[in-house]
């Protein structure tokens, strides 16, 4: 069967093996997103868990129901049809999955939103090294920020073309994602998110005229008060530049705070 849109098929039984052992699964209910012809998901329900999948192609929606007969009458295994951009996340403890490339921010995004416990998730190698970015190192950026500020990043393995069916053009790189609470209090979050997104939005310009160009989304008025009490030296930088701490300085004077 071929691969639906970006999907690449892990054929490696090592590396599955590997992925589905990196967290104890037995007896946690598992999100899997895209399980495709269903090998990870095999190798998690062999673990213990009580896995949810979720997966966008009918003609392997049909496959997984058949294969998964069993299992999904007993209980372990439910198979959501459907966008994982789009669809409600069940309630989950651990997510585990080999991420369609094309939606990899989208669903880390909202994955970060619903709350786990631990996450293993796969993703194309330069996308996951942009999540590990520190501050003004090559690839930083409003995914490495707003991930890092939820969230722990521990690259665990590197796959190859080889790994899969078809062979993508990239290698991948299979991370932990443990989320914790921002270092920093956070007056509102969803201001926030604003702030980071609005000044990598223009990440060519100084601090000062990346909020003073977020007109559509910020107050005129919360723009002026924050760069007058924010420090000059501070507003002269470039959002790539910028630690957790500044970014969280920035949105705090923007909250009024």
């Amino acid at each position: 069967m071929s691969a639906p849109r970006d999907q690449h098929f892990l054929i490696d039984q090592r590396a599955v093996d590997k992925i589905a052992g990196f967290v104890d699964v037995s007896g946690r209910r598992v999100l899997e997103i895209g399980p495709g012809e269903g090998v990870l998901t095999r190798a998690l329900l062999d673990r213990g868990a009580r896995v949810v999948a979720i997966e966008i192609d009918p003609a392997l929606v049909d496959e997984l129901e058949f294969l998964f007969a069993d299992e999904v009458a007993k209980g372990n295994l439910e198979i959501i049809p459907g966008d994982a951009t789009k669809v409600d996340f069940p309630p989950f403890d651990i997510a585990v999955a080999n991420l369609p490339y094309s939606a990899s921010s989208e669903i880390t995004f909202r994955l970060l939103e619903s709350g786990f416990e631990v996450a293993v998730l796969m993703y194309q190698k330069e996308f996951a090294r942009r999540m590990i970015a520190q501050p003004g190192t090559r690839g930083v950026g409003r995914l490495s920020v707003m991930v890092q500020t939820y969230a722990s990043v521990k690259p665990l393995l590197e796959l190859s073309p080889n790994a899969f069916r078809p062979k993508p053009q990239v290698r991948s790189w299979v991370v932990r994602i443990t989320p914790h609470e921002p270092p920093y209090p956070l007056a509102d979050r969803r201001i926030y998110a604003d702030v980071v997104r609005v000044l990598f939005s223009y990440r060519r310009k100084t601090i000062r005229k990346g909020l003073q160009s977020g007109k559509n989304t910020f107050e005129a008025t919360a723009v002026e008060q924050a760069i007058a009490d924010l420090p000059d030296d501070l507003l002269r930088q470039r959002p790539e530049n910028l630690s957790l701490e500044e970014f969280a300085l920035i949105a705090n004077r923007m909250s009024g705070c």
